[in-house]
């Protein structure tokens, strides 16, 4: 059975910093996608970036987000820094068995197979 757990989430002030952490389990996604997407109330799950050979990020996060991984221990982070009211969501790790044969398929949530269960992020005062 494949599992993600992320963990870090929190609730930080405007212009603060989390780290997240997403550990896999069941199999190793050595060399292949991982990202990160999330969700904030009354709307749909979102890209926010991905790895593999690369990083990437959705323009709303680029420049104050990094995505990195650690395949040794099959983990994958995001280290959020200068963080905004408007980055309050759920974020979710997930994973795919794949590898992509269009850029955009990186950006959508139905390539990857494996999702965690979320970690509530909330920027707020």
């Amino acid at each position: 059975q494949v599992q993600l757990i992320e963990s870090g989430g929190g609730l930080v002030e405007p212009g603060g910093s989390l780290r997240l952490s997403c550990v896999a389990s069941g199999r190793t996604f050595n060399d292949y996608p991982m990202a990160w997407f999330r969700q904030a109330p009354g709307k749909e799950r979102e890209y926010v970036a991905a790895t593999f050979r690369g990083t990437f990020y959705t323009d709303s996060v680029k420049d104050r987000f990094t995505i990195s991984r650690d395949d040794d221990r099959n983990m994958v982070f995001l280290q959020m820094n200068s963080l905004k009211p408007e980055d309050t969501a759920v974020y979710y790790c997930a994973a795919s068995t794949n590898w992509f044969i269009l850029d955009s398929f990186y950006f959508r949530k139905d390539s990857y197979s494996a999702w965690g269960q979320g970690t509530q992020v909330t920027v707020d005062s």
